[in-house]
């Protein structure tokens, strides 16, 4: 067996190793605050589990189009126009295999042999795969607190060259819970326009935004950005239908589905013919009881549901902040959204990786080195995510300033 070349640059998770030991510890009969991998913790809402089982025992278990089922579309154009008032039209959305599905479409669909696609670091890991897959490659931009962790068009300009086709972001940003601000996204698509680049703008934690200030929970009965200047959607500043402007979205963080594996993408209508025939070689269809889920996802109920949750999720953020502030972890931009916070460790504490494993080990805590992230002061910060309970955080909390006086000692 020989893999091909492409392999050795892609690294696994190293948070995947961590998470097997936690429950290996678990196994033996030690207690873990679970606070390493992105998924929430609570369960799909009813609606949407009553949807599934109700598509099964009908038996609506075949195919649908490689595109989607025609009332998901719909009911994510409804969804747009409803939550963020915004017309989509459904000839424009694409039903994908979860949102990684949709990135991989979209690097086979943009991505030449030799392009580079700007992206920033940290960010998410996988994405630095997907143009690799197609003979492409990422570059990654280092990014700070300075920069809201997020591209600029100053960082823009110093890092385009001959070679680089497009510029993938992502707002809420993980592992950061940054998100862009609505003047510099703007400026960014303009620039990228005018080098005849094209934009992807991963929104998978679209919804899970919250108020700046840590003493604040989100009181509009409409979620999308935290403050006016805040971007909800891109599309809510994309005038033009057929601009090179693709969104990614999924129903998994938000909404709550990570195991249904049901996302979607908005592109240009002159896109979708494309986007459907590399669907229907890539993987046929989306799950179809999952879309079946994924409609009721969308509806009164379960929305009432999310929007209560994300309240949870904003509680938990401001006692997580808080609490890792007063141990003396930087934390220099408060995460407006997604569910994590990215926080960089105190002098004198060792690498990230080293960190995070002895905090599960001697102290029961599982977190993510920063290492997953990318490598700009990778070493120095570990990403929290709230997917625990505020009881839960306060014990991880403990726990931690015990594993940090341990070390200082």
């Amino acid at each position: 067996f020989r893999p091909a070349s492409r392999l050795s640059a892609i690294r696994s998770f190293q948070v995947m190793d961590l998470v097997d030991r936690a429950q290996a510890l678990e196994r033996a009969g030690r207690d873990v605050v679970h606070m390493e991998v992105g998924e929430p913790d609570f369960p799909s809402a009813d609606p949407i589990r009553a949807a599934g089982a109700d598509a099964i025992a009908a038996g609506v278990t075949g195919y649908t189009s490689a595109l989607g089922a025609p009332e998901l579309r719909r009911a994510i154009s409804d969804y747009y126009a409803r939550w963020h008032r915004v017309a989509v039209p459904p000839e424009r959305i694409v039903v994908t295999a979860g949102a990684t599905g949709a990135l991989v479409l979209l690097a086979a669909l943009l991505v030449e042999p030799g392009d580079r696609v700007l992206m920033t670091d940290p960010g998410y890991p996988c994405n630095r795969h997907f143009p690799q897959l197609v003979g492409g490659e990422a570059k990654s931009v280092p990014v700070g607190p300075e920069q809201d962790y997020q591209l600029d068009p100053g960082l823009l300009a110093r890092h385009w060259d001959d070679r680089t086709r497009g510029l993938l972001l992502a707002s809420p940003a993980n592992p950061t819970g940054a998100v862009l601000a609505r003047s510099t996204l703007r400026h960014l698509l303009e620039a990228v326009r005018e080098r005849d680049g094209w934009t992807i703008v991963d929104e998978i934690y679209q919804g899970l935004t919250y108020p700046a200030s840590l003493t604040e929970l989100p009181t509009a009965a409409r979620h999308g950005a935290a403050a006016p200047d805040r971007v909800g959607t891109v599309l809510s500043i994309v005038d033009d239908p057929d601009a090179p402007v693709f969104v990614v979205n999924s129903f998994s963080k938000y909404f709550g589905m990570t195991g249904w594996r049901v996302g979607w993408l908005v592109a240009p209508e002159a896109a979708v013919p494309e986007l459907e025939k590399l669907a229907q070689n890539f993987y046929i269809a989306p799950s179809t009881i999952g879309q079946h889920a994924a409609v009721a996802a969308l509806g009164d109920e379960a929305m009432a549901v999310h929007e209560a949750r994300r309240r949870a999720f904003c509680e938990r953020r401001n006692v997580l902040v808080a609490g890792l502030r007063d141990l003396g972890l930087a934390v220099p931009r408060v995460p407006e959204g997604a569910f994590y916070v990215y926080a960089a460790l105190p002098e004198g504490c060792e690498d990230s990786f080293t960190f995070c494993r002895r905090l599960l080990e001697t102290h029961g805590v599982a977190a993510t080195p920063g290492t997953d992230f990318g490598e700009h002061g990778a070493g120095r910060h570990v990403r929290f995510a709230y997917t625990a309970g505020v009881d839960r955080i306060r014990v991880a909390l403990a726990r931690l300033g015990t594993a940090l006086a341990e070390r200082a000692a």
